[in-house]
């Protein structure tokens, strides 16, 4: 999960959440697993700090990035037919080499392509294709509705999907 972007202050966020895990153990009411309430501290642990960092503003924040506003589609409407079904599937990447897509910088481009995503897309493909957490879990840490945990990580993984589409090509 990208909520710190220095590996020292994500350090800080780790050893601080167990602290606080230790901290609070007795409080501990074991309604959800473990994991997911250490998941749960950590993640609160990176919001502040990521809240405190946000203050200030790194130069490169001054030149405009093209970000979602939310409201384009998330898969292009061109490759529906008029039924609603695919006109043309996503690209195969059965005839690319397995080595290029297990490459280093294949995965590169997936964090990157994730690192780009709006920050509620990002904690919800993040936690679930990378932490490998269920729907049940994600909608409890981030307190979301399963359909909302449902149409965040449609639209996280369609975005990520593109943007290897286009690399790959």
């Amino acid at each position: 999960m990208t909520y710190v972007r220095d590996i020292g202050v994500a350090e800080e966020v780790v050893q601080e959440a167990w602290l606080t895990c230790l901290r609070s153990l007795d409080r501990f009411e074991g309604r959800s697993s473990l994991k997911t309430w250490i998941f749960g501290i950590t993640m609160n642990v990176a919001r502040a700090r990521r809240r405190k960092e946000a203050r200030i503003l790194p130069f490169a924040s001054f030149w405009k990035r093209d970000d979602s506003d939310g409201k384009r589609p998330t898969v292009d409407p061109s490759r529906f037919g008029a039924d609603g079904m695919w006109a043309s599937g996503p690209d195969s990447w059965s005839s690319i080499p397995e080595s290029r897509v297990l490459s280093s910088e294949t995965l590169q481009r997936v964090k990157t392509a994730i690192e780009a995503l709006p920050a509620k897309q990002r904690d919800v493909i993040t936690l679930r294709d990378v932490a490998g957490l269920d729907a049940g879990e994600v909608c409890a840490l981030l307190s979301i509705t399963a359909e909302n945990q449902r149409v965040r990580l449609h639209r996280a993984r369609a975005a990520v999907r593109k943007a290897l589409e286009e690399y790959l090509r």
